[in-house]
């Protein structure tokens, strides 16, 4: 690799928040048509090192230097980044669903006249070129509301690719997609490798970084630990750089007594929140035993996150009834639910998780408030020996409990959301992606919590996408596909291959059905 032209070097770069020294004098180099996986822990630097890069963080916000082709580059302004080539394609899909897809491709940079009217006709073209050169076919008229969530992604790269970029920082890009989306975003990111165009991917996914990349750097604690090419790649040992320390196997072996039905969910339907002539849920049956780890397995879109928002009161249910101990369950609104000592942990933990103004301690006694009250005030004391108990419980890792929740690293913020939803001593705990964007140290942890709160006899529903998870901590399985039922495995027959097939067998039939 020393061989290939280096489009971008960064060196000895410093970057503190007040005492806290985030990035201790890291340095690397990037190569023309190279794809360069950046890995760490949560909070290791990674972000913060790529907004220096986009000029998110300007010159003198920082120290040490940017070479841009082996010419040092001063950049004040995410512009300034922009018009040396440099795109950054952060985590969230951000795209407008009302807008076509031409027009979410040069938002903000429409093409116009010189009357300063759109040239609508240009606009038509030239998405549908820059579409062309990603492998995608698309018709540019189309509103976004329509299309997949690969998609959607594929829009913002194109968007990146508008004012040429040379050099393309994806940010974990595969976080909402499926696996056969993230097979066509790689194919994309491999097409324009040939045109060139190199790129920095950030993942917490090691399965991806190994198929996809062609160089790694590991930060730790804002340092350069190591470097691997592609035929050095050593899962155990990058594992132990990221973390700094071996990595403890976890398997579901604890035991423990899984008890009677406390959860009944029959024939549950879900009206589609953006089409009201598609259900997308669509007649479910889900049951769920005191102190069991229930896997709700299926592919994104099969109506997993909406079955447990409709238990949860945060989507109103169409039809169908939800029973607690036997007794039928009229959840209207998330604070019904609280009240029958259900919780539920979102998916996105961002857009609805936690309240980013706030620290740690009122963060987690959201929930709980009215339990927290002396009289007519909230009690700090209270809410003090609860936050303190919880980030003991679950190890969370800050300076204090009074720390902003934005100081803390993915990880930890979604310990303290998982601690939110344990303030409420919930009976029945329901999981959305629990380990969504969570580096893999992180990932050890949750699972720990996971399988001791069952231990404890909280009954839990766990959604997640990634099949080895639902394997390694599930006691049983309930497979969805297209918001219906398609089949259920129990301990002895959970497996990412029995999952799948029943995915495609419950397809095949479907299409079967509608030939006839």
């Amino acid at each position: 690799m020393s061989d290939r032209e280096i489009v971008l070097s960064m060196k000895n770069i410093k970057k503190s928040f007040h005492s806290n020294q985030v990035l201790k004098d890291v340095s690397f180099s990037l190569h023309k048509g190279e794809i360069l996986a950046l890995l760490g822990e949560n909070g290791a630097g990674k972000s913060t090192l790529m907004k220096i890069l986009s000029g998110i963080y300007p010159a003198g916000a920082y120290e040490g230097t940017i070479e841009i082709g082996g010419i040092p580059k001063i950049f004040t302004s995410v512009k300034e980044s922009q018009a040396e080539g440099i795109a950054l394609i952060p985590q969230e899909i951000s795209v407008e669903l009302d807008l076509s897809i031409a027009e979410n491709v040069f938002v903000g940079q429409l093409p116009k006249f010189k009357s300063g009217i759109v040239d609508w006709n240009t606009m038509y073209k030239k998405a549908g070129e820059i579409l062309s050169v990603l492998g995608m076919e698309l018709d540019v008229r189309l509103p976004v509301r329509f299309i997949s969530a690969s998609l959607q992604q594929i829009i913002c790269i194109a968007r990146a690719l508008v004012s040429n970029p040379r050099i393309l920082v994806l940010d974990e890009p595969t976080s909402a997609l499926t696996n056969s989306e993230t097979e066509k975003l790689f194919a994309a990111i491999q097409r324009l490798k040939k045109e060139g165009i190199s790129c920095i991917y950030i993942s917490h996914k090691l399965d991806e970084v190994f198929d996809l990349t062609d160089r790694m750097i590991v930060l730790r604690d804002g340092y350069f630990i190591s470097a691997y090419e592609k035929d050095g790649y050593n899962a155990d040992k990058i594992i132990e750089d990221i973390i700094g320390r071996k990595l403890e196997k976890v398997q579901n072996t604890v035991e423990k007594e899984i008890g009677e039905v406390i959860l009944e969910v029959k024939g549950l339907t879900v009206q589609h929140p953006a089409n009201p002539l598609v259900n997308i849920v669509d007649h479910v049956d889900i049951t769920l035993r005191k102190g069991e780890i229930l896997g709700l397995a299926g592919l994104v879109g099969a109506g997993r996150t909406e079955s447990l928002r409709a238990v949860y009161g945060d989507m109103p249910i169409k039809e169908g009834e939800v029973y607690l101990y036997g007794k039928l369950l009229k959840v209207r609104h998330p604070a019904d639910a609280l009240k029958n000592k259900i919780a539920f942990l979102t998916e996105d933990r961002k857009k609805d998780g936690y309240v980013s103004t706030m620290d740690i301690r009122q963060n987690m006694s959201l929930c709980v408030l009215k339990e927290l009250l002396h009289g007519i005030v909230l009690s700090g004391t209270r809410e003090q020996k609860l936050a303190k108990g919880y980030t003991k419980k679950l190890s969370i890792k800050a300076e204090s409990i009074y720390s902003n929740i934005m100081q803390l690293s993915g990880g930890n913020q979604q310990k303290v959301l998982i601690g939110k939803c344990l303030a409420a001593k919930p009976e029945i705990l329901l999981l959305d992606e629990p380990t969504k964007g969570v580096d893999v140290g992180a990932k050890n942890e949750i699972y720990k919590t996971i399988m001791g709160l069952a231990k404890e006899g909280i009954s839990i529903i766990m959604i997640s996408s990634e099949l080895m998870e639902v394997c390694m901590l599930c006691d049983r399985v309930v497979v969805l596909a297209e918001g219906k039922n398609a089949g259920e495995l129990n301990k002895e027959e959970i497996s990412e291959a029995n999952i799948l097939n029943r995915i495609f067998a419950h397809m095949k039939k479907r299409n079967m059905e509608e030939v006839i």
